[in-house]
């Protein structure tokens, strides 16, 4: 089996790549929260930090492209393989609603025809492999008949798919029988990703879905860092080292963002995703997020680590 981590923009720097890699690591592929290029694939200040080798040294890393213009993918693809970087992943994921009014991430799904141009010519123009995460479809889940047709005429390195359509966003189960399909008709390597929480939800995947290989992880990773562990029969992280972890975290984006207020806002919002494994009730959390410094939120953390549900 292979485990990914997920690119969650705003959370999974390459700070947080890091710090995950050296606490709970590794995962055996970390992809780049989605670079937005301008004219001549050129990225803000914040994405090139986050895509710099030298910010990724040591670790499996997928820059991960969203965007509806072929030119600026190709010419941003050219420097990230000149950086280093031997694969890139196409974003036809993304459904927030921002990204989608633009046509891009899973807004593309929309527009089959232009989808087909885009594929057509940043295949023609890439010297780097491409993998694509996508969505099954935009409306509808039989959709995903025509775009598994579409992308086994191209050499894709790796197909992720998240077997939801753009409009349930991530509402309602998964449609395991679209994961299923994929795995008959598809002529790449597949990767599955959606609703992986627990060890135990991985468990109910594998038995739905005999010969599944390869999996990648969002929101659960976020909230519970030792899930990889869990799931491969280690030895669960205890509480110490999530507070370790939490420490190098502070420590790090206190360099990295300098104000108190920053450094705070970006600690809560893990926090966020860490009530949604269920280790921590909503009571602990409220009190996390009501924290008015760094000081007393290291204080509640410590204290609400003592109270995981699962602990």
């Amino acid at each position: 089996m292979m485990y990914y981590m997920a690119p969650l923009e705003g959370v999974t720097d390459f700070v947080y790549r890091g710090l995950f890699d050296r606490y709970f690591g590794p995962a055996d592929k970390y992809f780049i929260p989605f670079l937005t290029p301008a004219e001549g694939g050129k990225l803000s200040r914040r994405q090139k930090a986050d895509v710099l080798w030298e910010n990724n040294e040591g670790l499996a890393s997928v820059p991960q492209i969203l965007t509806n213009s072929p030119e600026e993918f190709a010419a941003l693809a050219v420097r990230l393989h000149k950086w280093g970087y031997r694969e890139v992943n196409l974003n036809l994921g993304c459904p927030s609603r921002t990204v989608v009014s633009k046509g891009k991430g899973a807004g593309l799904l929309r527009e089959r025809e232009y989808l087909r141009e885009f594929l057509d010519r940043i295949f023609d123009k890439a010297d780097v492999e491409i993998s694509i995460k996508t969505r099954i479809g935009a409306e509808d889940p039989e959709e995903f008949d025509m775009l598994l047709e579409l992308y086994n005429q191209y050499p894709v390195k790796e197909l992720i798919v998240h077997p939801r359509t753009l409009t349930e966003y991530y509402k309602g189960a998964p449609h395991l029988d679209a994961y299923i399909k994929a795995m008959k008709k598809s002529r790449h390597p597949l990767c599955y990703n959606g609703d992986l929480f627990t060890a135990e939800d991985v468990q109910r995947l594998r038995k739905k879905c005999p010969g599944v290989e390869r999996l990648m992880f969002g929101r659960g990773l976020i909230g519970n860092p030792s899930l990889l562990s869990e799931i491969k029969g280690e030895r669960k992280a205890g509480p110490s080292v999530y507070l370790e972890f939490q420490n190098a975290l502070v420590e790090a984006y206190r360099e990295k963002l300098g104000k108190e207020k920053y450094v705070l806002a970006k600690m809560k919002e893990l926090w966020t995703y860490r009530g949604m494994t269920g280790l921590l009730g909503r009571t602990g959390i409220e009190r996390i997020q009501r924290t008015r410094s760094l000081k007393e939120y290291m204080e509640e953390i410590k204290r609400s680590e003592g109270e995981e549900v699962n602990a």
